[in-house]
């Protein structure tokens, strides 16, 4: 079986920060949820924060990395 040369973009977020912004796809894979759901997101306000160049978008590592660990403070407040 080959190995995909497609690098995981979850793995890319644990391993350090990657040398290239993600697209809605790579957020997609990354929380397993449907690219309609990164727009979703996206139109809300709620998900990680991203950015326009042009006609698209795009997400720092940085900004997704804060959100995840908001998100995780937020849940263990919670709790």
């Amino acid at each position: 079986m080959a190995k995909s040369t497609v690098p995981d973009p979850r793995a890319t977020l644990r391993g350090g920060l990657p040398d290239r912004y993600l697209t809605p796809y790579d957020i997609a894979e990354m929380f397993e949820v449907p690219l309609e759901t990164v727009y979703q997101w996206r139109r809300k306000r709620t998900g990680p924060p991203g950015f326009r160049i042009g006609k698209y978008i795009r997400y720092d590592p940085a900004d997704v990395r804060a959100y995840v660990i908001s998100r995780k403070d937020a849940d263990t407040h919670a709790a």
